[in-house]
């Protein structure tokens, strides 16, 4: 509606509701789906017999229902919300906004009837299978398409620091989601993916660490920077602060990724970069900590009355919090005490249920009045939920921390002068910390029930009103010709030429060595000292020019993506493109056999990577305990690698031959008749089912397409070697006592249970 030059715009807050509640469901959901995972470490009959309902399948339900189906909802509704208001536009498209929100929803949904069905592709965070992926990457598009339209149809020109935050969060998670989900499909249900071995696992936490970095922290960044000014009455701290903090963390963030595979078999410069990229992390992420924090100068006595302002100065504490216990755990001597244990999940958890929970709920109490034009039904209750909230996550990370730094210790632990392991059965160490994982549950439950509360205080809220959607008078002032931006002003300014020169003399003097190492030293400190001098004597150019750009949306997103890309590009393109053969250390794996690979696909599809490794890192303790150290060239083959994140069970690399076949057949029907104290669901269904043998001539077709040397078998080839092996295991596990027929499921996992540590060939390069 116009008048004259003033236009009233009513924003499409109808979409913003809708992903709100759907954030409120889905979030009780994965967090019950948390409880009762958490509750299964304890309590093993907690799994109920049911394939469908045990750990290894129902954990990756529960980290996708939090990540992408609660705090995706979430932002999504905050994007849309702040959005519109900040570019003073409604949203460019209503059909795309429909199709977006019930797009994901159906995502969601198909997500959690395939993952509980043992359909995954069997890599953290991104287990989802292929059909799955490419209606994620639509729906995306769809989500980018929407918002980037509503750009270029904004009333206000420049863009403010939350947009800057969405834009870096489009773009990147979109190259994260494609590259870490690049597949070839064996069927309509199962893909492997195109990288292998220590390239996957590289490309998987390029993509694991920087999910959690650009879809837990970059949205949920643009959210407080709109939200706690809104909410405190109070402008942003510092707008200069803001500047730094973004392109600083949008760089940075990207590089981080290989801490999550320190002290494995990935080249050590990588492991280093991964290091000191993290550690330089402390900086952004605690300037936007104080950004946001320091927004609430005067308003702190609003934290005894107004629970928004509570939950936001919480939800920022608890981002400061991990931000610094994130770099912290990437200093190797510190991961080797922390990793595969509980102090990875406190961690994470303190980011999850703290920053992104918190921060929510904040949002959430905001809105509700906004958008339904009515009251909260109760503070008290929402007070309730914060405390039930605060409590519970502290108890959940104290016991956690507790609990992993316990275990660390335990398993490194030597006696006799460091000659023997002093707690050699893993099992010791997790029923010692049994109490605190027990700890964990009571923890995860009372953060679900305040939950609970703050779903039914916006439900009494908003029963009985009636959604409005909010309106603005603009005044449409048309873009400047000298306001534009084209590639020669943006490419040719003195910021990008300064940062261009300084990474490329930085580049020469981190992967040279010799003199021109020295020479990249000087080039990269020149350059610093002369982008300082230059800023010194004409900062207002810098200013101005800054200014420019944030009215200009597709140069600033060139910038950013170019920002985020670089650091993936050093790292993985180096890995891809050297010859997978001159990766392997002194050994190379030969290939499964058809029967081992059906196995290795029943190992994955019940999420065994979950709780076992297959990476013995090259630490002492780790040697003594499990065997010689893992080599690259021993998983070459492997789609998807399987080097694992978390050990609730012992590492496997070297379990091939250590027991026969019938402690495998008996430890699978029965884990605590021969481990006692055992916490592992019983797979008696795996003694039941039939391996789908028909399937195998099409994987291994896939898996020669990726490079994985199988022999030119024909599919009766394929079909009779896998009938032969399990024949003779079965016939094998007959003479131990254990009768079962060659077809069924267990005997091709035993076959690749066996295989592990087995197969590999020497290739006469030394061992580093």
């Amino acid at each position: 509606m116009t008048n004259g030059q003033k236009i009233t715009i009513e924003f499409n807050d109808k979409v913003v509701r809708q992903f709100m509640l759907a954030a409120v469901l889905w979030g009780i959901v994965g967090m019950l789906v948390g409880v009762l995972i958490a509750t299964q470490l304890n309590f093993w009959q907690a799994n109920l017999g049911q394939q469908w309902l045990t750990f290894g399948r129902l954990r990756p339900l529960h980290t996708n229902a939090v990540i992408f189906a609660f705090v995706g909802n979430m932002m999504f509704a905050g994007i849309y919300y702040s959005t519109q208001r900040l570019v003073k536009a409604r949203l460019a498209s209503d059909f795309l906004s429909n199709l977006h929100f019930w797009g994901w929803q159906l995502i969601i949904v198909a997500a959690a009837i395939t993952l509980p069905l043992g359909l995954t592709r069997g890599k953290e965070y991104a287990e989802l299978i292929w059909p799955i992926n490419i209606a994620v990457a639509v729906i995306w598009v769809v989500f980018a398409v929407n918002f980037f339209w509503t750009l270029a149809k904004r009333h206000e020109k420049s863009l403010y620091v939350a947009i800057w935050f969405y834009i870096a969060t489009i773009i990147t998670v979109a190259m994260l989601y494609i590259v870490n989900h690049l597949s070839i499909p064996t069927s309509l249900v199962h893909s492997y993916p195109v990288f292998g071995g220590v390239q996957d696992g590289l490309v998987q936490w390029w993509y694991g660490h920087n999910a959690v970095a650009f879809f837990l922290t970059t949205p949920i960044l643009g959210i407080m920077y709109y939200f706690l000014p809104k909410a405190a009455e109070r402008p942003v701290y510092s707008y200069r602060l803001s500047v730094i903090h973004f392109w600083s963390l949008v760089f940075l963030y990207i590089w981080a990724g290989p801490h999550h595979l320190l002290n494995t078999a990935l080249p050590n410069w990588l492991q280093l970069l991964g290091m000191t990229f993290s550690l330089m992390l402390w900086a952004p992420s605690w300037g936007g900590m104080l950004n946001g924090l320091l927004t609430l100068r005067g308003a702190w006595g609003k934290l005894r009355t107004d629970p928004v302002i509570k939950f936001f100065a919480a939800g920022v504490t608890y981002y400061g919090m991990a931000t610094f216990e994130g770099p912290l755990l990437s200093i190797k001597a510190v991961n080797a005490l922390g990793h595969y244990t509980d102090w990875i999940i406190g961690h994470v958890h303190a980011g999850a249920l703290g920053w992104n929970g918190f921060m929510a709920a904040g949002m959430f109490y905001w809105l509700v009045p906004r958008l339904w034009k009515t009251k909260l039904h109760s503070e008290s209750l929402a007070n309730l939920h914060f405390w039930l909230g605060m409590f519970g996550i502290l108890l959940y990370v104290a016991a956690m921390w507790a609990s992993g730094i316990s275990q660390g210790l335990m398993l490194n632990a030597t006696a006799e002068g460091g000659t023997i392991l002093k707690y050699p059965n893993f099992l010791e160490t997790l029923n010692a910390i049994r109490p605190l994982m027990l700890l964990r549950v009571v923890g995860g439950a009372l953060y679900l029930v305040g939950f609970i509360i703050m779903a039914y205080n916006i439900w009494r809220s908003i029963a009985g009103t009636q959604a409005v959607n909010g309106t603005m008078e603009v005044f449409p002032e048309p873009h400047r010709a000298d306001e534009k931006l084209g590639a020669g002003g943006t490419i040719f300014s003195a910021p990008v030429v300064f940062s261009t020169l300084g990474l490329l003399a930085a580049f020469i003097w981190m992967f040279t060595s010799g003199w021109l190492n020295i020479l990249g030293l000087i080039a990269t400190a020149f350059c610093v000292l002369l982008a300082i001098g230059h800023f010194q004597s004409r900062g207002k150019a810098w200013g101005d020019w800054y200014d420019r750009l944030l009215l200009n949306a597709l140069p600033f997103t060139v910038l950013t993506f170019l920002s985020v890309a670089v650091g993936g590009l050093i790292q993985i393109i180096p890995m891809l493109t050297i010859e997978r053969r001159l990766q392997t250390e002194d050994r190379v794996a030969q290939v499964y056999t058809p029967l081992e690979l059906a196995g290795r696909d029943l190992y994955v599809s019940e999420g065994c990577y979950t709780c076992h490794s297959q990476m013995i890192r090259t630490l002492v303790p780790d040697v003594m305990r499990y065997g010689d150290y893992s080599r690259l060239g021993e998983s070459i083959w492997d789609h998807p690698y399987q080097w694992g994140s978390k050990r609730t069970g012992p590492d496997l690399s070297r379990v091939g031959g250590k027991y026969n076949h019938a402690w495998h057949y008996d430890h699978m029907r029965d884990p605590r008749a021969i481990s006692t104290g055992s916490n592992m669901p019983s797979y008696s269904w795996l003694h039941e089912k039939a391996t789908d043998y028909a399937a195998l001539s099409s994987k291994i077709r896939v898996q020669r397409l990726l490079g994985v040397p199988f022999p030119n078998w024909s599919p009766a080839e394929i079909d009779a070697l896998a009938r032969a092996q399990a024949k003779q295991i079965a016939s094998e596990l007959r003479d131990q006592g254990r009768y079962t027929e060659p077809d069924k499921e267990i005997v091709a996992l035993i076959a690749y249970l066996q295989s592990l540590g087995k197969k590999w060939e020497p290739t006469g390069t030394a061992a580093r």
